[in-house]
C-alpha cells in the first residue's frame, strides 16, 4: 500500500473514494468538506440531512458522485463530538473510513486531515496514525485459506492525504513513514502469533530472531539445550522437557551510535503452546493457546525495528521458547526444580509454566546488570479476569519507571493499569519444602502472585512486569484490527525506547 501526502485540491482528485468528515452536530460544511459539497452542487449537505447522519464517531457514509467530479465516491466519516476530538478519535475515524473504503472495494482513496487542526495534534502525529491505522486496521491473515486463482484483488493500493502546507507536508510523510515501520513490527509479532503452534515452535521463533538480527545488523546468541543445562537453567528446562520439540533460548543485542544512555533489557514470554503440562487445561482453554508467546512475538517485533528508529540505548531482548506439553518426561506436580540463580522452586502447578521460565530468563539478564527490565508475558487468566480485554496489568518494584512504561503505554493506544503488590501477596509463595512455590493463593490476586515470582529473581534492578494476557487477544474487531492476534506491546516498547527511557 502506497501512502503519501500531496498538494492538491480535494475535489479535482481522481480517486475510488473521496474520504471526508464531519463532527457530530455540525450541519455547516466547511473547508474541504464543502468545497466537495459545492462541487457537487451541494449534494453531501443533502444526502447527510436525508440519511439523517449526525457525525458519530466512527460512522461513515457513502455518496456516489456519478461523474461529477473525478472521485467515484465520497465517504464521510464521523469524528464525534469536536471538543472531545484527540488521537484515540482520529485512529477510530480512520479506521472506520478505511473499512468502509475497502466494503466498497475501492482501491485509491484520497483523504483529509484537516478535521485534526481541530485539536493539538501535531501533523507528525497525524502521518504516524495514518500509517500505523492503514497497515494494522486493514490486517489480515490468511496464509492457510484456499484462494481462487481468478478472485478479484480489491485491497486498497493507494491513499493520498491531502495537505497544502509545505511544512506540513513534510511532517506528514515523516509521521507515515514511522507509522508503517512500527506497523509492520506489530504484523511481524502478530503472524507469528496467528501461525499455528506445529508451525511457531520454538526453533521457527529462533530462526524469526535470526532473519531479524541480520536484517537489522544485530548481535545474537541462540542456546540449545545443552548449553542452557551447562548455565544451570534447571527451571526453563523443566518446563520443556516434556515436549519433544527441542527448547531455544534467544538473546538478540543492539548496541547504538555513541554512548548509551543506558542499558534496557526486554524479555518476551514464549511458551510457543501451553497444554498445561500435565496440569492439563481444559480443551476449549486450548483453543487459543498458541498466543502464549505473545510476549516473544512482541519482543522480537521490537527488534525488527531497531535499524528504523535507532535508539539511544543499549537493547538485550531474552526469549526463553519452549513448548509446554505433557508426556512420561514432562515436570509433575510436586517436583522441585532449581533456577539459574540457585534458587528452588516446588512446582504445584505445571500450568503456572510461564513464570517458571521467565525465572530463569530474568536470571540470565540480570548477570548483564541492566539499568531496567521489561517483561511482557501472556501470565495469568486472572488479569483477564480484572481487566478483561481493554488493559495490560502492569506491576513494578519501581514506581517512577512504571509510570514511564504506563504513559508510553497509553500514549499509543494499547492501554495499561497497574495493579498492586503487596507484601502478603510474597508471603503466599513460601513452600514447606524450596525456597518458593510457582503459585500463590488459589482464586486470590492471582496476576500479582506471577509478578511477585518473577520478582524474586529481578535482583532489586528496576522492573516493570506487563501481563498481556488480555489484550494479546481480541474476539471483536477494534480499529487496530480483526479479531486475534493483536501485536500488543509493540507500539508501547517503541515508544518507551525511543521517547522515554
Amino acid at each position: 500500500m502506497k501512502i503519501e501526502a500531496k498538494n492538491q485540491k480535494l475535489e479535482n482528485s481522481k480517486c475510488d473514494a473521496l474520504i471526508v468528515n464531519l463532527f457530530e452536530g455540525v450541519t455547516t460544511l466547511s473547508g474541504s468538506t464543502g468545497a466537495v459539497d459545492e462541487a457537487l452542487g451541494g449534494l453531501v449537505k443533502n444526502i447527510v440531512k436525508e440519511e439523517g447522519f449526525k457525525g458519530k464517531l466512527g460512522s461513515t457514509l457513502v455518496i456516489r458522485t456519478n461523474g461529477a467530479i473525478p472521485a467515484k465516491k465520497v465517504i464521510v466519516v464521523g469524528l464525534g463530538k469536536k471538543d472531545k476530538f484527540d488521537i484515540v478519535a482520529l485512529r477510530k475515524a480512520i479506521s472506520a473510513s478505511l473499512k468502509c473504503a475497502k466494503r466498497e472495494k475501492a482501491k485509491t482513496i484520497s483523504s483529509i486531515v484537516e478535521a485534526a487542526k481541530a485539536s493539538d495534534l501535531s501533523s507528525t502525529d497525524i502521518g504516524q496514525a495514518i500509517g500505523e491505522i492503514s497497515h494494522l486496521g486493514l490486517y489480515s491473515f490468511d496464509k492457510y485459506k484456499s484462494k481462487e486463482k481468478d478472485a478479484p484483488k480489491t485491497e486498497i493500493q493507494s491513499i493520498t492525504v491531502i495537505e497544502n502546507d509545505s511544512k506540513k507536508i513534510k511532517d506528514l510523510t515523516a509521521g507515515i513513514k514511522r507509522g508503517v515501520a512500527i506497523a509492520n513490527a506489530q504484523i511481524l509479532a502478530r503472524d507469528l502469533v496467528s501461525e499455528p503452534a506445529l508451525a511457531a515452535t520454538p526453533t521457527r521463533l529462533a530462526n524469526v530472531a535470526r532473519e531479524v538480527a541480520k536484517k537489522n545488523g544485530l548481535k545474537i546468541k541462540v542456546l540449545d539445550r545443552a548449553a542452557c543445562k551447562k548455565l544451570g537453567m534447571g527451571a526453563y528446562l523443566a518446563v520443556s522437557q516434556g515436549s519433544e520439540e527441542p527448547p531455544k533460548f534467544i538473546e538478540i543485542k543492539y548496541t547504538p551510535k555513541g554512548k548509551a544512555k543506558k542499558h534496557i533489557a526486554i524479555i518476551g514470554k514464549g511458551v510457543t503452546f501451553d497444554s498445561g503440562g500435565l496440569s492439563l487445561k481444559p480443551a476449549g482453554s486450548m483453543e487459543t493457546m498458541k498466543d502464549d508467546m505473545s510476549g516473544a512475538a512482541a519482543v522480537i517485533g521490537t527488534m525488527s525495528l531497531m535499524k528504523e528508529i535507532q535508539p539511544k540505548v543499549a537493547i538485550t531482548m531474552i526469549v526463553a521458547a519452549t513448548e509446554n506439553m505433557p508426556s512420561g518426561t514432562a515436570i509433575r506436580p510436586g517436583d522441585v526444580v532449581k533456577a539459574m540463580n540457585g534458587k528452588t522452586i516446588e512446582i504445584l502447578n505445571t500450568d503456572a509454566e510461564g513464570r517458571v521460565t521467565l525465572a530463569d530468563a530474568v536470571s540470565y539478564i540480570v548477570r548483564q546488570k541492566p539499568n531496567e527490565i521489561i517483561d511482557l508475558a501472556t501470565l495469568t487468566g486472572a488479569c483477564v479476569v480484572a481487566l478483561g480485554d481493554t488493559a495490560c496489568g502492569v506491576m513494578t518494584n519501581n514506581q517512577a519507571f512504571a509510570e514511564r512504561v504506563i504513559k508510553a503505554g497509553n500514549e499509543t493506544g494499547e492501554r495499561m493499569w497497574q495493579l498492586p503488590l503487596f507484601d502478603e501477596d510474597r508471603e503466599k509463595l513460601k513452600s514447606d519444602i524450596a525456597d518458593m512455590i510457582n503459585t500463590g493463593s488459589k482464586g486470590k490476586s492471582g496476576a500479582q502472585n506471577g509478578a511477585v515470582f518473577i520478582e524474586q529473581y529481578v535482583n532489586d534492578i528496576p522492573w516493570v512486569h506487563i501481563d498481556i494476557a488480555g489484550p494479546s487477544w481480541i474476539d471483536k474487531e477494534n480499529e487496530w484490527g480483526p479479531k486475534g492476534p493483536t501485536g500488543v506491546g509493540v507500539r508501547t516498547l517503541i515508544n518507551y525506547l525511543t521517547n522515554y527511557a
